[in-house]
């Protein structure tokens, strides 16, 4: 399995996540590539088995969250026939930000079959715990 991660990253918290993610996908032998949405090719999406997308939660801290950059994530290449994961990177609440990032994924074609919010004060074991659950996931 090939998996491609592609990130929207503000403060680097969730480029950081992306690596983290991709770490994780190392150490169960699956080869993965970590791509900026502005940097991230169709080649490498058309060729990939799952796609991973991450975004920041943007918004008030409490009310009105929402995934960061939003319009750049719309702008990711098709993800026609792709199984996809989403995940975002909160700090207080994430609220419905991993539901939103669904839809969005989802209108690009992709076949999105969950999400997980990681807090940025836990990110290492967050993004451990990630990668165990979808790998687990997907293989069964």
């Amino acid at each position: 399995m090939d998996a491609v991660i592609i990130y929207e990253s503000m403060t680097g918290t969730t480029r950081r996540a992306a690596h983290l993610i991709g770490d994780g996908f190392f150490d169960h032998r699956i080869g993965s590539q970590v791509f900026p949405t502005t940097g991230v090719t169709a080649d490498a999406v058309a060729t990939a088995d799952l796609v991973v997308v991450g975004t920041w939660t943007d918004g008030a801290l409490i009310v009105g969250q929402r995934p960061g950059r939003s319009k750049r994530l719309r702008a990711l290449p098709d993800l026609a026939g792709k199984r996809c994961v989403v995940y975002c990177t909160y700090a207080i609440n994430p609220g419905r930000t991993i539901d939103k990032m669904m839809g969005i994924i989802g209108q690009r074609g992709a076949d999105v079959i969950g999400g997980l919010a990681l807090n940025r004060r836990h990110l290492a074991d967050g993004a451990r715990d990630f990668s165990d659950r979808l790998l687990g996931a997907v293989a069964g």
